[in-house]
């Protein structure tokens, strides 16, 4: 098969390769799925790089854990039937050493979920670690209709699909991004009231927009920077779920989380329980499937092109990065 792998950590142009590799078989519980569009995240690229001193879990890795495709195989204790299945797959590359960026990979049967036939296999490839991220992010303290749901990054990966979530969910939803140049750019369908964290008061601004005038739940993707716009918009036993931040260690204003009974919920993708990544992907299949999910592509990239697919998520930017497979 062809696929794309590392042996060694470092820039993308210098340690990527392309060529032929023995196609995986899968074990038992597995399935292999023909990949036909696989998405690339910034987790990807981090492990490729070495981020955070990370050393290289295997000699050889095929990166990329999310996908689109078809279940071409099945292991022992599969349903055979699953074979020609369309399915988007998450974790492919979690605690495993074989990835998506190839034309076959092998996942455990429940991570290669049914995707609906009107689904196309873009917005399949981008539920993965997003779409879990932003669905722990939302939900993972309960349901959140009638709640207000503040998501900062709201035009990011993670932001934009936590806001369309929290909308299905039937919460109020409030989002901030980083310029004023940027407001035009956000979904007024989804987003009840959009702020620049560049203006003269985002904090009132949030409040006046928010039912109460204090938010329920707030999705961090920007810890270290918003930890005092938090507090002003928190009201008593709010939830921030924070997927990132820009300082380690983050300060925070402890005292005042403290006098509002806030939770702080930090959120690693690769280590959330089990049942609930099941229902994550139970629930982004739903929302997906009723149209309520849309994952906009900035660039697509062939599996030879996929050093520059790397440079491109590292680059930054809104919309996804994915990564094609050729389908003879």
């Amino acid at each position: 098969m062809r696929a794309a792998w590392y042996e060694e950590q470092g820039p993308a142009a210098a340690v990527l390769r392309t060529g032929e590799l023995p196609g995986p078989v899968p074990g038992p519980g597995e399935v292999r799925v023909r990949v036909a569009v696989s998405g690339v995240n910034p987790g990807d690229t981090k492990k490729r790089a070495g981020w955070l001193g990370s050393r290289m879990p295997y000699p050889r890795v095929i990166p990329h854990s999310d996908a689109a495709g078809v279940v071409d195989a099945t292991g022992d204790g599969v349903d055979a039937r699953r074979t020609g299945e369309r399915v988007w797959v998450y974790g492919a590359q979690s605690y495993r050493p074989f990835g998506t960026a190839a034309e076959y990979t092998v996942v455990p049967a429940d991570q290669a979920v049914p995707l609906p036939a009107h689904v196309p296999d873009d917005l399949g490839a981008c539920l993965g670690i997003p779409g879990i991220t932003a669905h722990r992010a939302v939900f993972a303290d309960g349901p959140v209709d009638g709640r207000t749901v503040l998501v900062h990054g709201v035009l990011g990966a993670v932001g934009s699909l936590a806001a369309q979530l929290a909308r299905w969910g039937g919460a109020t939803v409030l989002g901030t991004v980083v310029r004023t140049g940027d407001l035009p750019e956000v979904d007024r369908s989804v987003v009840d009231g959009a702020v620049a964290l560049d203006g003269e008061d985002p904090a009132a601004a949030l409040r006046a927009y928010a039912p109460g005038g204090a938010v329920h739940r707030i999705v961090e993707v920007a810890l270290s920077d918003n930890g005092p716009l938090d507090v002003a918009v928190a009201g008593n036993d709010t939830v921030i779920a924070a997927y990132a931040t820009r300082a380690d260690p983050t300060p925070l204003p402890f005292w005042e989380l403290l006098f509002k009974n806030v939770t702080l919920r930090l959120l690693g993708s690769d280590d959330f329980p089990p049942e609930a990544r099941r229902q994550a992907a139970r629930d982004l299949t739903s929302a997906a499937a009723s149209g309520a999910l849309a994952a906009p592509v900035r660039e697509r990239f062939p599996l030879d092109a996929i050093a520059r697919a790397h440079d491109a998520v590292d680059a930054g930017g809104r919309g996804r990065i994915l990564v094609t497979l050729p389908q003879d």
